[in-house]
């Protein structure tokens, strides 16, 4: 039997653990499926002391993630810390100049500093791997970089939260406003400890970079990426959506255009009867689409200490059987900055908007889209139960143009016949 392959981890939290938990499982099963044993080492984590339902005690434990990364009897740097500075990315950067390969999960060190990390590794002969920073469980990683490679991928789309998922869903199923199901998946711990990362769509765009570098051979450009969080999604929103037979997303789309790259995770409405439309809970689901196989969907779960271990350890496992790929699919010095394209493809948008009780409001409204080049395909109005006999206007446009439809949302206020700000909804085709 071949030596061992030598894991250094750093970071011993629910990822860490489940790792952990992996190998002392299925030692002998890995073992054969991979030809050689592999083994942790050494460990490091903040508090030593702390307990982790874990068996520990035969791992040398390191207090610095940077002294762990360098130990001559490490053969892979397992990066499960998370942050995209500090410890994680001083770290992996040691790994890379000792040798070292590394697999992480850290999609936010990644987004941020994924080129140089990838150019380092290459030209040191090592190979960073991060199945586990994309979708969890879901091998997408390894799909796009092998089992598609013949492919020109021409989009990939995708919830990629699973925090703003299950609140969007719950409020759905639920009818409970933002607010309240916010409350509660924090107290479930769902949300990060800055609950923005999440729910301002920062954790998903950090992932949709990842995939767009894969997918079209660009340089990771997360500042590039179009970003909407759902905080201004309203259970109105919900509901009136759900009465035009559609389910409002976070959705991560991007594309290459005669323009640029275009990247951009922000709240859509999707059919209800597609398979975005009927995803529940905390689930992910990516949709791959190439020249040549058409359409691939992948759905699973998208965190938590089962999947993403697992994840962590496919990586690890093909390390040990010899695989040695590029980090994004194509050499780092041969990927080429992208060129940032904002969204401009047409779609036919949902909005909603409250009318004062005018004589000719509902035609003003219709005027604006009018000069703004945006034909209405759907209308309707709800009255506003209440002492001021507002109206609540619905309206689904045919296709336009993002452009056409921010003017036409500009255009709006100077009507005088509006009580609030419009609310304006892509609807994607999937």
């Amino acid at each position: 039997m071949p030596a061992p392959l030598r894991l250094g981890l750093a970071g011993l939290g629910t990822v860490g653990i489940g790792v952990v938990k992996i190998l002392q499982r299925h030692a002998d099963l890995i073992a054969a499926r991979t030809g050689r044993p592999i083994v942790i080492t050494a460990v490091s984590a903040r508090d030593r002391s702390k307990n982790r339902d874990a068996e520990l005690s035969s791992y040398t434990w390191e207090t610095d993630p940077i002294a762990l990364a360098k130990r001559n009897d490490v053969d892979v740097f397992v990066e499960v810390m998370g942050g995209a500075e500090g410890a994680a990315k001083l770290a992996t950067e040691a790994a890379i100049a000792s040798g070292k390969d590394v697999v992480t999960a850290n999609k936010a060190l990644l987004a941020h500093h994924g080129q140089a990390l990838a150019e380092a590794a290459e030209a040191a002969g090592c190979v960073i791997r991060f199945e586990a920073a994309v979708a969890g469980g879901i091998p997408v990683i390894k799909v796009l970089t092998e089992a598609l490679a013949a492919n020109q991928i021409q989009r990939v789309m995708g919830v990629m939260n699973g925090t703003c998922n299950y609140i969007l869903t719950r409020m759905q199923n639920a009818g409970l406003p933002y607010e309240t199901v916010l409350k509660e998946a924090q107290q479930l711990g769902y949300l990060e400890a800055d609950p923005n990362l999440d729910v301002g769509g920062i954790d998903a765009g950090h992932k949709l970079s990842l995939l767009a570098s894969i997918a079209f051979g660009t340089r990771v450009s997360f500042d590039a990426v179009e970003l909407e969080g759902i905080g201004k999604v309203s259970i109105d929103d919900i509901r009136m959506a759900n009465d035009m037979g559609y389910h409002i997303k976070l959705l991560g789309v991007v594309q290459m255009t005669g323009r640029g790259l275009e990247q951009r995770m922000t709240p859509c409405l999707v059919p209800a009867d597609s398979p975005l439309g009927q995803l529940q809970g905390g689930t992910n689901m990516i949709v791959l689409e190439g020249d040549s196989v058409g359409q691939i969907v992948m759905r699973g779960p998208g965190a938590g200490e089962g999947p993403t271990s697992s994840a962590v350890m496919s990586d690890v496992m093909d390390i040990a059987r010899g695989l040695r790929l590029p980090t994004f699919g194509l050499p780092a010095t041969s990927l080429v900055p992208a060129i940032p394209a904002k969204s401009a493809t047409p779609a036919p948008y949902y909005m909603r908007m409250k009318l004062l009780d005018k004589p000719g409001a509902l035609a003003k409204v219709a005027a604006c889209l009018g000069e703004a080049g945006i034909s209405i395909n759907q209308m309707r109005q709800l009255n506003q139960p209440g002492e001021d006999n507002n109206a609540i206007v619905l309206i689904v446009t045919h296709k336009a143009a993002p452009a056409d439809v921010s003017h036409a949302l500009a255009a709006f206020p100077g009507t005088g016949v509006l009580k609030g700000a419009a609310v304006a909804i892509r609807i994607e085709e999937v």
